[in-house]
């Protein structure tokens, strides 16, 4: 970092300036850049993560303003990962951040490689992409950080991390888990998920959400709010940084 005031100088203070220099190079994709992944990205970087890829196939909305943080009145239609990109490079212009603007799925799977990245941040919503990324990055050497639904929620004491199958009151980690049973194909190992377990009823008319993708319309679209998003993705990131730290041989 080439800085004469050297923005990463307070989680140095925290840290040290070895491990900062470790969060420094390794290598992260965030799949799945809205209201969940979008926060996680800008946590990263603020963090001192400058090997980033971004991956999320949609353009911003109207819709997407509430919750993501890359979509203002100015953003809207343009590529997620365009808006986001401009956003992370104007906090670490230094940073290589590489953008993808497609969506993971079966078809698109074999064009990922997971063993070039140290983590795999998982914020997807479809539940078949979904459980096919978290095998995949299973069988991978990286560590793998998974979000659960975040929509219907409004209470942030209610924010948790658990493994994966100790997740309680979650209907997507639900839905996983009946859909790794049902197929035989199980995660080979463990992961850490951030989930909330309240679940509140939707009170509006949701005619205006009834597009809110470009790639795949949702079974149902919910209200979300930005400070639960936020803090999905704040923790995803947390995870990711306290990994490093706790990894780190000098601490």
């Amino acid at each position: 970092m080439n800085y004469d005031n050297d923005f990463l100088a307070r989680i140095r203070l925290l840290v040290g300036d070895d491990a900062t220099d470790l969060i420094n190079i390794r290598r992260v994709i965030i799949l799945g850049v809205g209201g969940v992944g979008s926060w996680c990205a800008e946590s990263l970087v603020r963090s001192g993560i400058t090997r980033i890829t971004i991956v999320d196939s949609d353009n911003v909305r109207v819709s997407n303003i509430n919750r993501q943080l890359m979509a203002t009145a100015l953003t809207v239609g343009r590529p997620k990962v365009e808006a986001l990109r401009d956003r992370l490079l104007s906090i670490n212009p230094y940073a290589d951040i590489s953008v993808r603007q497609q969506i993971f799925c079966k078809e698109t799977q074999s064009e990922f490689r997971f063993d070039d990245y140290d983590y795999v941040i998982d914020a997807i919503d479809s539940l078949k992409d979904k459980a096919l990324l978290i095998n995949k990055v299973c069988e991978s050497r990286a560590t793998l950080f998974s979000s659960m639904g975040a929509a219907l929620k409004m209470d942030p004491a209610r924010i948790r991390v658990s493994e994966f199958w100790k997740v309680e009151g979650c209907p997507l980690a639900r839905a996983l888990r009946k859909r790794f049973k049902n197929s035989g194909q199980y995660p080979v190992r463990k992961f850490l998920c951030v989930y909330s377990d309240e679940l509140l009823p939707n009170l509006g008319n949701n005619a205006a959400c009834a597009i809110e993708t470009d790639t795949f319309r949702k079974a149902q679209i919910n209200g979300s709010v930005a400070h639960i998003t936020a803090i999905f993705g704040f923790t995803l990131a947390g995870l990711v940084i306290k990994d490093i730290c706790n990894n780190y041989s000098g601490s």
